[in-house]
């Protein structure tokens, strides 16, 4: 090879510096479909949401983010998953965009063009160029599907200008409207659009009962990959599974998924999921599919790994399960947020007192300077589900906890005990079993609608279930 080859091998050239690859690169481009895809009912439901956030801040001017994608190392990021409050208020899911609300309940969203053949970033920006990311919706798109003005991103200082009235934001969520604005009013809106989501229209239940849908599939997924589990493959494998469906029904799933076998089921957020499954194990599954319009299922089941339980895992089991009975049976409109947690710890330390590891009395346990029981039960037995597994986290105390039960609220009720292996108040059969039992429900004026009664939950039901999901 000559030298003059060896030395122009050695040279680096950027297309963007290349006359004839900007030229080339720039024309002859076809039509491509651009078009947003919506669920029906989705821009009636957020215009909807936002006039009742109008109606409850009247006069404010409101800004609230989608925000951006984390950077996961170097110059790779997570995959983009928009603000919860942003999508209620939208409908909206494009990584960047802001949403700007006047002060008489007049709406615009703002977003981030991306850059066509005509731009340089076409084939230089790695994160908004097409020739990079596909096609992707543009303002007139978006606003002929969500029926609401689009303008560019970099008209938003100032439609964010002025401090009369003030303006109420998401702060922390999006870097150009912190810098415009700062966090102006954010726990107060935070807060509102909580207080707001805690009732669930009928669009958004529909939303809820498709996660659940797609959960209890991923649940049979997973009972049938059991074997593969203990051959070798593990609780990797399980959480894998469950994953291929969430992301083949779903937009993925909607938490760190807990698949915990064995002496790791009294661990209550296990979501290492690196351990073996063995025969012998239940497997204590806690995994939701989030539906591509981002509301998520929570579900739990504990099942056996070879279609029956042990005795001691019998024994606990069914414990759970009469908490589980005892706790729905107190959900219902008017009921205090409380009362269905009080009955199934309740059951919990009764059963625990007649295993003799409990020794004080049911007053004393649920009293404030009680608690003992709390030693096999850390969490909490409930809350509300929705566009966020632990949905409406920052409505305000009396609102939620201290509050009642009302129609159209969605929530997750999931007794459970957790007796750590190394735990010396346990008796030794008992030890290294956790058993948890988690349904979603929605709150009626006449019923209470169980999303996950394709589950079954007691013994004998997910024995059943489990054989029936293993090969033959």
């Amino acid at each position: 090879m000559s030298e003059d080859r060896t030395e122009e091998q050695r040279k680096s050239y950027r297309p963007i510096d290349a006359a004839g690859f900007r030229a080339s690169i720039a024309r002859d481009w076809g039509p491509v479909d651009r078009s947003v895809v919506l669920p029906e009912g989705l821009a009636d439901a957020a215009a909807e949401h936002r006039r009742k956030l109008s109606a409850a801040l009247p006069g404010r001017r409101i800004a609230v983010a989608a925000g951006r994608a984390p950077v996961r190392s170097n110059d790779t990021d997570y995959r983009f998953r928009a603000d919860s409050d942003f999508v209620w208020l939208t409908g909206c899911q494009a990584e960047g965009s802001v949403l700007v609300i006047s002060g008489d309940g007049d709406a615009t969203l703002y977003l981030r063009e991306t850059a066509g053949p005509g731009e340089a970033d076409f084939f230089a920006n790695a994160r908004d160029g097409e020739l990079w990311i596909g096609p992707v919706p543009g303002l007139k798109d978006w606003s002929d599907a969500l029926q609401l003005p689009c303008r560019p991103i970099e008209e938003l200082p100032s439609a964010v200008r002025g401090a009369v009235p003030a303006m109420l934001t998401t702060y922390g969520v999006e870097p150009l409207l912190d810098a415009f604005v700062g966090g102006s009013g954010a726990q107060e809106l935070r807060q509102v659009l909580a207080e707001l989501r805690r009732i669930k229209d009928d669009w958004e239940l529909d939303q809820l009962r498709e996660a659940v849908a797609a959960s209890v599939q991923a649940f049979g997924d997973v009972a049938s990959e059991l074997p593969e589990a203990v051959r070798g493959g593990g609780e990797r494998w399980l959480e894998g599974t469950f994953d291929r469906r969430a992301r083949t029904a779903g937009n993925g799933p909607g938490y760190a998924s807990i698949v915990a076998a064995g002496n790791h089921g009294p661990v209550l957020h296990w979501v290492r999921n690196d351990g073996a499954v063995r025969e012998g194990d239940v497997i204590l599954l806690d995994a939701g599919v989030e539906t591509r319009t981002l509301y998520t299922a929570d579900v739990t089941r504990t099942f056996p790994v070879t279609g029956e339980y042990t005795p001691a895992q019998r024994q606990v089991h069914d414990l759970v399960h009469k908490a589980q009975v005892a706790a729905l049976a107190e959900v219902r409109p008017g009921a205090p947020y409380r009362a269905f947690q009080y009955e199934a710890m309740r059951v919990l330390i009764e059963g625990l007192q007649d295993w003799g590891v409990l020794d004080v009395s049911l007053d004393e346990a649920l009293g404030p300077d009680g608690q003992q029981h709390r030693r096999y039960v850390v969490c909490g037995l409930g809350h509300y589900i929705g566009l966020d597994v632990h949905d409406c986290d920052a409505a305000r105390p009396e609102t939620y906890f201290a509050a009642d039960l009302d129609v159209g609220m969605a929530l997750a009720v999931e007794p459970g005990l957790y007796f750590h292996p190394n735990d010396e108040t346990i008796p030794p059969e008992l030890r290294g079993i956790g058993i948890r039992i988690e349904d979603n429900v929605v709150v009626h004026s006449d019923r209470l609608e169980i999303l996950t009664e394709a589950l079954p939950i007691t013994t004998d039901g997910l024995e059943a279930w489990t054989r029936s999901h293993l090969p033959r």
